[in-house]
């Protein structure tokens, strides 16, 4: 059920995405709001059910980036927002993907941490804002772009952590 979730955030970017540029901003508001809520939903539903597989802890974090990277996108095309936050943003996110990549080669599943997901809270609290046409997104915009990078950090080290064996913080 949980992994059912994160595709469906997958699958409800494309409609957000078309939204955003037709115009229908109210309708991508709604859409991108059962997105972020099916994301509040599958870590809870992954716990309860005890469906906390590898698979799920590498989908979870992929689909966010999808949701979240190709609304801003639209964002980006349909002028509410500006591209910087957003490159950078992107740039992280493919760091972090490349990290995981690296990590998973050698056995090691690095699941969203606190930071992460304080990121994604900031980053769909953007997305919201600038849907409902407040511009005072661009300040959550780019408070997420700050902890994006505290995160990436974070992410860094507990790589080498784990990599070298060690499990002190």
């Amino acid at each position: 059920m949980a992994n059912a979730l994160s595709f469906f955030r997958i699958l409800i970017a494309l409609p957000v995405v078309g939204a955003i540029l037709t115009g229908q901003v109210t309708l991508a508001l709604i859409l991108f709001l059962l997105g972020a809520l099916s994301d509040l939903i599958d870590g809870k539903v992954a716990r309860e059910k005890g469906e906390e597989g590898s698979f799920g802890k590498l989908l979870d974090p992929f689909a966010d980036k999808v949701l979240v990277i190709s609304t801003l996108i639209a964002l980006v095309e349909a002028g509410h927002v500006k591209s910087l936050p957003v490159i950078l943003l992107t740039i992280r996110e493919l760091a972090i993907s490349f990290l995981r990549s690296v990590a998973v080669g050698q056995g090691i599943v690095m699941q969203a941490s606190a930071l992460g997901k304080a990121k994604t809270f900031l980053e769909n609290t953007a997305i919201i804002l600038f849907l409902g046409g407040f511009q005072f997104g661009s300040v959550v915009l780019w408070s997420s772009v700050g902890l994006a990078y505290i995160s990436l950090y974070d992410y860094i080290k507990s790589y080498i952590r784990s990599a070298s064996g060690l499990n002190y913080h």
